[in-house]
């Protein structure tokens, strides 16, 4: 089940990223600054998404845990409900 909420996630983000990225330059109306704007819009939408997508995925693997002693650890494995 996480598995697959997890998917779910890359894909809605994924898409609404392409979105943005990808299909609304197309309808930016001509004028003098489309080039800025297009060029506005591709940009912004790549960096969010690269920064969402490093933030989701660093939290698959974190570098380190909590740092948590023998006694701690042993009274959450025997006391915790």
């Amino acid at each position: 089940m996480a598995q697959t909420a997890f998917f779910i996630t890359m894909g809605v983000m994924t898409l609404f990223w392409a979105l943005v990225g990808g299909v609304v330059p197309w309808f930016i109306p001509k004028g003098p600054n489309k080039g800025v704007i297009v060029t506005m819009l591709v940009l912004t939408a790549v960096c969010c998404y690269l920064f969402w997508l490093i933030a989701i995925l660093s939290q698959l693997n974190p570098l380190f845990g909590p740092a948590l002693s023998n006694d701690t650890i042993w009274y959450l494995r025997y006391h915790w409900p």
